[in-house]
């Protein structure tokens, strides 16, 4: 799908029955990180205006170091929201280039139930658990 945009049927919801990564579920998952992208990004726009809001009327010592607390917390999120929106914007270039819903390990398709739980995964649940062990394994080290 080389940036082609399809029209959806009404309530459309990618099924296995279907060929894996047709037109009909890239767009489907493309909306969904679209629309992902778009509620993180009005998310953190919406509290970093509440907490500029907040600093400018507080006076009182204590108030402030609370602002301050709350501006930290927030700051934390936004970089939290920043790297979801990173791997997100990964997530649209596959499939832009056709490799959105496959495996990075194997290559086989990941199962569409773990992409709409998870629609930036990059890899297969059984390649997520080998890659965890591994790493539990090398912590253990």
């Amino acid at each position: 799908m080389s940036g082609k945009i399809c029209e959806l049927p009404e309530g459309y919801v990618p099924r296995a029955s279907e060929e894996f990564m047709n037109d009909f579920q890239r767009e489907y998952f493309r909306r969904k990180l679209e629309n992902w992208k778009d509620e993180l990004l009005h998310e953190s726009d919406l509290a970093l205006q509440s907490l500029k809001e907040e600093k400018e009327i507080c006076t009182d010592i204590a108030d402030r170091a609370s602002t301050e607390t709350a501006l930290g917390y927030e700051l934390r999120s936004k970089e939290r929201a920043r790297k979801l929106i990173s791997k997100i914007d990964d997530a649209l270039a596959k499939i832009k280039d056709g490799t959105y819903g496959y495996c990075e390990d194997t290559g086989e398709p990941i199962d569409l139930r773990r992409l709409e739980a998870r629609p930036t995964a990059t890899l297969s649940i059984q390649a997520q658990e080998r890659h965890e062990k591994m790493e539990k394994t090398q912590k253990d080290d």
